[in-house]
């Protein structure tokens, strides 16, 4: 992709967001130990849950106690004395679910979240086209037809061909399942009335000419013709994304669904000492060298300082609630033509999955509607049968289920990968899209809690922001940052601030198989932890909102760390 003046942009970007502090290179040889004390260390092992303080030594805890106990029998020279004046630490918080490469590049692309009409968008693109030659492409992410008024109605081609006329111009949809484009656009791809729909897939059209929207599976012939990022780019963009993610106190994060490209940018990023953030990366299941991949790129890590591994698969059951891409059983309420999109099909889908119990994978499959996440339970069931809790098969997001199938997942062993901030992202208009009785199986989490699922918490950045402090106050109020609705939106279906911190923790870790290693502040346990400047237990959902990220550790090293005056450093 060509980016103008890319240097002069990246170099800018990472002066900006470079606030992590280099990671010091580990030696084995060498006693590398860390004391924390002066605030409340929340540990989130029920046997112990709050302590004074405690001791790292190579990465991994070693002691707990109080503040007496382990500074008074420290000994040793060269021990680094974390003070947390009054801070509190939680274990390492974890994104579950997120697109790392896509959280980077999203910074390269015209910003379209928050976007109130399409005259504002207009405006954005007519800027950006003032700077760029003729024919480059322009590429935007964020925007959300739901956001326009009361219509919701899609846009087309023709609001952006006046004021983009020499440039192919392609904007991604907020939840990155339709794409609008230019007339410019459509012509560069070679798209004409003649074009079939793609499998899985949608064109929107007008009288059978296409209108400038493609959904799902349709997005393919638009996208194959966008000139690719550079690995250098790529290289950028990703230390951008990783920066942000240690910025918001995350130590590890799920990246769903990538290449072998990105792969082999990771490891050198880690073997060059640039990664600094724990990354458990699963496969992009659209592959059409899935199996090769799975059979020479499954990557456990050796010992805690191995910060990449690879060992899951995603996949693809639907679409997106918001662009009617979900599968559901029966008519979307607001639209009583349409049932939404199965974009791999179903034998398809379960062979892919008897790949991955062959090979030691893990299947992280993407399904919203209530069919498509009732399609994948049943595929899970004959696939794993009663092995289910050794597999952690994953439904990510569970967004939509049916209420006779959220027993189900305990049941099998499913793990419900779910984001909070898409529950108050979709509020003002998913009852619309769903009618009053589906609703009660939609963003269920008491629900899904009460039947004994675990939950894994994420963001789906770039779809929504990194922050997970913005999904931890989803997760316990399910209102938005301005405290609407009053009441919270299903309230009965909130978590406590204990089960939100746990979703983005000790869950995450149990949808990673690193349970006995990550997501507590316990003996043997590895030195990930977040400070934050107030104590979890005393927090409102309006405090977590003003909470702020002192530090970031991971393997006992400081990897971000908070100015004194508390913005970034």
């Amino acid at each position: 992709m060509k980016i103008r003046n890319l240097g002069v942009v990246l170099t800018v970007a990472l002066i900006q967001w470079a606030c992590a502090a280099s990671t010091p290179t580990f030696h084995p040889e060498k006693k590398e130990i860390v004391i924390v004390y002066g605030g409340t260390i929340h540990t989130f092992d029920p046997k112990r849950p709050t302590v004074e303080a405690f001791r790292v030594v190579n990465g991994r805890i070693e002691a707990l106690g109080t503040k007496v106990e382990i500074t008074g029998q420290t000994r040793e020279k060269d021990v680094l004395w974390l003070d947390l004046k009054g801070s509190s630490v939680v274990p390492g918080l974890t994104d579950a679910h997120m697109h790392l490469f896509g959280l980077g590049k999203a910074r390269f692309y015209l910003n379209l979240m928050g976007t109130q009409s399409i005259s504002e968008i207009r405006s954005k693109v007519e800027l950006a086209t003032k700077n760029r030659p003729a024919g480059e492409w322009i590429l935007g992410r964020g925007w959300d037809q739901n956001d326009w008024g009361n219509s919701g109605a899609f846009p087309n081609a023709e609001d952006l061909d006046s004021i983009s006329p020499e440039h192919p111009v392609v904007l991604t949809r907020v939840d990155g399942h339709a794409i609008w484009v230019n007339t410019k656009a459509l012509q560069a791809a070679g798209i004409t009335k003649e074009t079939p729909d793609i499998e899985g897939g949608t064109i929107l059209r007008s009288n059978g000419q296409p209108m400038g929207v493609f959904v799902d599976n349709a997005m393919l012939l638009i996208r194959k013709h966008i000139p690719a990022m550079t690995t250098e780019q790529q290289k950028e963009a990703v230390l951008l994304a990783q920066d942000k993610c240690l910025q918001s106190g995350l130590t590890a994060v799920h990246d769903m669904g990538i290449g072998p490209e990105q792969l082999d940018i990771l490891s050198e990023l880690e073997s060059k000492g640039q990664l600094k953030l724990r990354v458990y990366a699963m496969l992009n299941g659209s592959l059409k060298n899935l199996e090769s991949l799975m059979k020479e790129r499954r990557r456990i890590p050796k010992n805690h300082h191995d910060l990449l591994t690879v060992r899951g698969v995603k996949f693809f059951m639907d679409g997106a609630l918001g662009s009617r891409g979900a599968a559901l059983f029966e008519p979307y309420s607001d639209s009583p033509e349409d049932k939404g999109l199965i974009l791999t099909p179903i034998e398809e889908l379960e062979e892919k999955v008897r790949l991955t119990k062959i090979y030691g994978y893990q299947p992280a499959i993407h399904a919203i509607g209530d069919r498509g996440n009732h399609e994948v339970i049943n595929i899970y069931e004959r696939v794993f049968a009663d092995e289910g809790n050794k597999a952690r098969p994953r439904l990510e997001h569970a967004q939509v289920l049916k209420l006779n199938d959220i027993p189900r997942l305990a049941k099998i062993g499913i793990i419900a990968s779910m984001q909070p901030t898409h529950a108050t992202s979709d509020m003002p208009w998913a009852e619309k899209r769903l009618g009053p009785h589906r609703i009660k199986g939609a963003y269920a989490w008491r629900s899904l809690m009460t039947s004994n699922a675990t939950i894994a918490a994420g963001s789906d950045a770039p779809v929504e922001s990194i922050e997970p402090l913005l999904g931890l106050y989803a997760a316990i109020t399910r209102q938005d940052v301005h405290g609407k609705p009053g009441a919270g939106w299903f309230p009965e279906q909130s978590m406590t601030i204990k089960e939100a911190f746990s979703a983005f923790g000790k869950n995450a870790a149990w949808a990673s198989f690193r349970e006995n290693e990550l997501g507590m502040i316990k003996e043997g346990y590895i030195a990930d932890f977040t400070v934050l400047d107030k104590n979890p237990n005393s927090m409102t959902g309006k405090q977590l909102l003003e909470a702020k990220i002192v530090m970031t550790v991971v393997n006992g090293k400081v990897v971000y760390k908070a100015s004194k005056d508390g913005k970034r450093d």
